[in-house]
């Protein structure tokens, strides 16, 4: 397997690059800064895309959530619980992944998609997963796919909870999606600065920078 990367790697550095951008990424350096991200991780501003045309989802409102919930960490899961302050029993939920999706959930959508060999842990699927939910609080709670508030509330609590109202009793939850919201228009109004730039064509970069 190493061998045979290598000699791609040698041979064919465009192919090398393309084969590896659907394995795990480290997070971005500026999180803070959504043309910064995108910069650093060309193939996720891709997928951003992708999940844009397919679902309707607006670039900046799955990666506000996505920072939220992961840090933009692959292989991001809840913290270990502890009896007695030092044997580990397991974790609070088995959320896993850039995006924290719950198995339940993520089998949901690989059912509902066909998208069975997708990866938690691979920034494509999870992006993808994002925006088939964000289309979803949409269909079922008419969730605008840009209020990243209440689409927030819909992924912490479930369509379930967030029509029953459990966010409500939640001050701290609210919080967060105050943040994830005004993190959303953040990216919003930094991915309009940047927006045409990103959508230059590689052998545009290539050859004008």
């Amino acid at each position: 397997m190493f061998d045979a990367i290598a000699v791609i790697r040698l041979k064919f550095p465009l192919l090398f690059v393309l084969f590896m951008s659907g394995c795990a990424s480290s997070p971005p350096g500026d999180p803070e800064n959504i043309c910064n991200i995108f910069k650093e991780h060309r193939h996720w501003y891709d997928a951003a895309k992708n999940t844009r045309e397919k679902w309707g989802v607006p670039v900046h409102v799955p990666i506000a959530m996505m920072y939220q919930e992961s840090s933009f960490r692959h292989n991001a899961a809840p913290p270990m619980e502890y009896f007695l302050g030092f044997i580990p029993i397991g974790r609070a939920s088995d959320a896993y992944g850039y995006a924290q999706a719950k198995t339940i959930t993520w089998d949901d959508y690989t059912r509902e998609t066909g998208n069975s060999w997708s990866s938690r842990s691979n920034f494509d699927d999870a992006m993808d997963f994002m925006g088939w939910f964000i289309y979803k609080s949409h269909k079922i709670n008419g969730v605008s796919k840009w209020d990243a508030r209440n689409q927030y509330l819909n992924y912490h609590e479930g369509w379930g909870g967030y029509k029953r109202g459990s966010y409500k009793a939640k001050p701290w939850l609210i919080k967060v999606a105050g943040r994830v919201d005004a993190r959303a228009k953040r990216y919003a109004s930094q991915y309009r600065q940047c927006q045409k730039e990103l959508d230059r064509s590689w052998l545009s970069r290539l050859f004008f920078d």
